[in-house]
């Protein structure tokens, strides 16, 4: 009696990109970029070594490609948030929530972002210098759409600072664990208890 075998589903080379992208993120975070390899990769995907390079060229090329997807995604969710709210302190904290929401359900990405950001390799450093400065326009963009006559200097320092204190609070929340653990919630009330008692005073606030 002769048995079939199973049929393979094709998979598309959007999905397959995406496989391989949620694989590295995966083992960069659990190994460091210096000691993950292309075949630990691979092996994640269920895909032979030279199917990674054709579709990212190097290893680096792959770190890249994650902190891009991590870019758009932190993006995406935090201007989202941001939208649902109808007033400056709304906005921020919506804002804020939606980041510290974002690194807890993509583990990969946070360590990806804020533990390998310490020790940036080759063009890594400016893709995640890029990801700081996106942060930094979207917070600019949310205080002057609420003063618009406010100093330009002034609304993009405080936007490196708040971008600034979120990623240290980012490093620091994911280094405890236990019944240590900081929330979500906490953290973004921890920022928000620094960040919006300074602004209140600041000249960033309407009339």
């Amino acid at each position: 009696m002769q048995v079939d075998k199973p049929v393979r589903r094709r998979v598309s080379r959007p999905e397959r990109e995406r496989q391989i992208l949620d694989a590295a993120s995966a083992v960069f975070a659990e190994r460091g970029y210096q000691a993950a390899s292309m075949d630990a990769v691979a092996e994640r995907v269920g895909v032979t070594k030279p199917v990674l390079y054709d579709h990212f060229g190097s290893k680096e090329g792959l770190l890249l490609a994650c902190i891009a997807r991590a870019r758009t995604e932190l993006l995406e969710v935090t201007t989202e948030a941001a939208a649902g709210a109808t007033n400056p302190e709304g906005m921020l904290r919506n804002g804020f929530r939606a980041f510290f929401d974002f690194l807890d359900s993509r583990g990969a990405a946070s360590t990806l972002l804020y533990e390998e950001a310490a020790k940036p390799v080759g063009s890594a450093a400016e893709a995640l210098e890029g990801i700081r400065n996106q942060q930094t326009g979207f917070i600019v963009g949310l205080l002057a759409a609420h003063a618009p006559d406010a100093d330009a200097r002034r609304l993009e320092a405080y936007a490196q600072v708040i971008v600034g204190a979120s990623e240290r609070l980012a490093l620091w929340r994911g280094r405890r664990g236990g019944h240590d653990t900081v929330t979500a919630e906490q953290a973004t009330e921890f920022l928000m208890d620094l960040v919006w008692s300074g602004l209140a005073t600041a000249a960033v606030q309407p009339g």
